[in-house]
């Protein structure tokens, strides 16, 4: 039976239904516990980061352009999986902050290049390796050989994906 103002009896059978697909389909629970991790790593990393006044989006392409002479939207995009459309938006809100500029390369005006400003290199400089030792907090009871494990593992899972 069913209480319709609630719907709980409809839950507890969706419930069940999935304990009895997950049962099936063990893989579902692998995939579940994936998902899990990455909310709660990125629910953790973007509290640090927020404390930085910077969104993780923001935080991701300062860091990606850190130590470097900077890069086209196309290649930044690429390395911080954010699309393009959202990246210049991300650009124009940094360079708001005075910590990126756009910088349009000799003999190709219908692109730009995406530079940190000495502002965003100081930046980068301050946070990255804080966010580093940050991170590497969560990490201090993994060892070297659990770390790489898992890389491996991830790594084949990917694969599996991308074929």
């Amino acid at each position: 039976m069913c209480d319709e103002t609630t719907g709980e009896t409809s839950a507890l059978l969706s419930h069940a239904a999935m304990q009895e697909t997950t049962a099936k389909e063990p893989f579902l629970a692998v995939l579940r516990e994936l998902a899990q991790a990455y909310h709660a790593f990125s629910a953790y990393s973007a509290a640090h980061v927020r404390q930085m006044g910077l969104t993780p989006a923001q935080f991701d392409v300062i860091a990606t352009l850190g130590n470097t002479q900077g890069m086209p939207l196309s290649q930044l995009a690429q390395k911080t999986l954010i699309t393009k459309g959202t990246l210049t938006g991300i650009i124009d809100r940094l360079e708001g902050k005075g910590l990126v500029r756009r910088e349009v390369p000799a003999g190709d005006r219908r692109s730009f290049r995406a530079v940190l400003t000495a502002e965003g290199e100081l930046l980068f400089s301050r946070a990255f390796p804080d966010h580093i030792a940050f991170l590497r907090r969560a990490f201090a009871d993994a060892g070297e050989g659990d770390l790489e494990q898992v890389r491996r593992t991830l790594r084949r899972l990917r694969g599996r994906f991308q074929e």
